[in-house]
């Protein structure tokens, strides 16, 4: 993975906690900065597949889906 160097303009008081964040952690400032990173990007894929299963709620034409489902793994417990 190639990586680039980012010069960041802080506030203060932001620089303190992650400063202390990352001590108490165990973890430098920039392995924290990345972690913020990873999970800023998460949290934007859970809202975009959540929007997706919204979206597509209520679509499969066979009627009730849950009582479909149980229908046919019910098969599994005669196995």
């Amino acid at each position: 993975m190639a990586s680039t160097r980012a010069l960041i303009t802080l506030p203060n008081e932001d620089k303190k906690w992650l400063k202390d964040y990352s001590r108490s952690h165990g973890i430098s400032l920039a392995e924290a900065i990345r972690q913020g990173i990873h999970r800023l990007k998460m949290s934007e894929h859970k809202d975009l597949y959540y929007s997706l299963i919204e979206g597509t709620r209520g679509i499969w034409p066979k009627g009730d889906g849950l009582k479909y489902q149980r229908n046919i793994r019910s098969e599994w417990n005669d196995a």
